[in-house]
């Protein structure tokens, strides 16, 4: 964004002081990370007030700020804006801004899988087109208007993720980015405590439609029974569907794992073997996503192989670690949920990148009041893998233990609540270049630091 804070004045219907010839080009709420020009916005909170930091934004290069109408002593040699609500005025910035946009906005959503469907979009389209996406976590009410308002001018593709933890969020979200095409990218288990069920989990997610542009298009997985039935009932809604059943319209078959990562080949409205850098089915079917939104956008087959064989994708994500022992670390440990760590044993088990198969698994969190159960449960896809070792962390791997516990497993097994040392030891004690090692926990495990201290004590 670069525009005249006169303007930005009118979007908000804002009085202000010494706004002339004053330019913004971009906006922030963190005083400690302003880049030049951006507009401050300062929040008061509990136990801080945003306001105490004017003036040092102003000093690091911020070109005027926010006030709260309500709020005493404004400094008078400095541009503000004068605004009821901080959060409101970004949304509305941003709001105001997107209706400027020419580009092309294409909207994520899912239990899981969304950061690397997002960034396997932008790696694709990004071979034919000027594209942005959200960085980091800025998928919420407050992250993803600062991302719009980050959007440089010439961008022509912008990749948004929005996160949700309830109903209405994805609506909310869904209305302020006005979406050229919605993707769902799954359902799985996460916010169940506060959704209460899948069914309720799919219509949260399903609000990105609300949003979508007349003209826009839908692509959800077609694997998904939730996600069909709610597609079924809008017939109106330009959908398609991606997976590996036969009814989809893009089809993923003959998966194969490679030293190069995931190959795969395609039938439907795209045709052809395709590879992508990164390991797991669910990773493939992210994939077909992004191919749908590139075929859209006119690019051929072969510049989509070309980008996906190429694509960069955020760490912690099935990302391949090679130690220095030789063994094989798959370091998965961004989030963890159900779903997606089904999809990550299923990694594990079919694999011949290495023989011995060693999984390392965090607490799960979010699952609501059938925690134990999704836990437990997990003890049912362990049994039918051929693994040399199981590593547990945190308080509610301890049911599963118990459960691997009573069906004498000669796997070798180790539990420890919140201490990683344990499990590094028993590594570092373990693998060779024979082994190959999954990673895969909440994001509050921090499940990373186990590779870290392997990786640190090995050098």
């Amino acid at each position: 964004m670069k525009r005249k804070l006169t303007e930005l004045a009118n979007w908000l219907d804002a009085p202000g002081q010494l706004l002339e010839g004053i330019t913004v080009t971009g906006a922030t709420i963190d005083s400690r990370n302003i880049r030049e020009g951006e507009l401050f916005i300062p929040f008061r909170g509990e136990h801080a007030n945003g306001h105490t930091y004017v003036r040092s934004a102003i000093e690091n290069g911020a070109s005027a700020s926010l006030w709260l109408a309500d709020e005493p002593n404004p400094p008078k040699d400095i541009p503000l804006l004068f605004v009821e609500d901080a959060e409101l005025a970004l949304q509305q910035l941003a709001r105001s801004y997107r209706e400027q946009l020419v580009c092309k906005v294409i909207g994520v959503t899912g239990s899981n899988g969304k950061t690397s469907t997002k960034d396997l979009l932008a790696s694709v389209l990004g071979a034919g087109f000027a594209v942005r996406k959200t960085e980091g976590n800025f998928n919420n009410e407050l992250g993803l208007p600062l991302t719009i308002l980050s959007l440089e001018e010439d961008t022509e593709v912008a990749v948004l993720e929005m996160g949700m933890s309830g109903f209405g969020e994805i609506s909310f979200l869904s209305n302020l980015a006005k979406p050229d095409v919605a993707i769902i990218t799954n359902i799985g288990e996460a916010h169940m405590q506060d959704l209460g069920s899948r069914e309720g989990i799919a219509k949260a997610k399903f609000e990105i439609i609300e949003g979508l542009s007349s003209d826009g298009s839908f692509y959800f997985d077609g694997d998904e029974p939730l996600l069909t039935a709610l597609v079924n009932d809008h017939p109106e809604l330009d959908a398609r569907a991606f997976g590996y059943g036969d009814a989809c319209d893009v089809v993923a078959k003959d998966i194969k794992v490679t030293e190069q990562g995931s190959q795969f080949t395609v039938s439907g409205q795209i045709e052809g073997q395709f590879t992508i850098p990164v390991y797991g089915e669910h990773q493939v079917k992210n994939a077909l996503a992004a191919m749908l939104v590139a075929k859209k956008l006119g690019m051929t087959d072969e510049a989509i192989r070309s980008a996906l064989l190429h694509a960069i994708l955020t760490p912690m994500r099935m990302q391949p670690v090679t130690a220095k022992s030789g063994a094989l670390f798959i370091n998965d440990a961004y989030n963890a949920a159900p779903t997606s760590l089904r999809a990550a044993l299923t990694f594990i088990g079919q694999t011949e990148l290495r023989r011995e198969k060693w999984v390392v698994l965090g607490d799960m969190l979010e699952l609501g009041q059938d925690e134990r159960y999704f836990h437990e449960s997990v003890a049912d896809e362990l049994a039918n893998l051929q693994l040399k070792g199981i590593a547990l962390y945190g308080p509610r791997m301890h049911w599963l233990y118990d459960e691997l516990r009573k069906r004498n497993t000669t796997v070798e097994l180790i539990w420890t609540e919140d201490d990683y040392a344990p499990i590094i030891e028993k590594l570092l004690q373990s693998i060779d270049e024979r082994s190959i090692i999954l990673l895969k926990g909440s994001r509050g495990m921090a499940l990373e630091n186990v590779l870290k201290g392997v990786l640190e004590t090995e050098a």
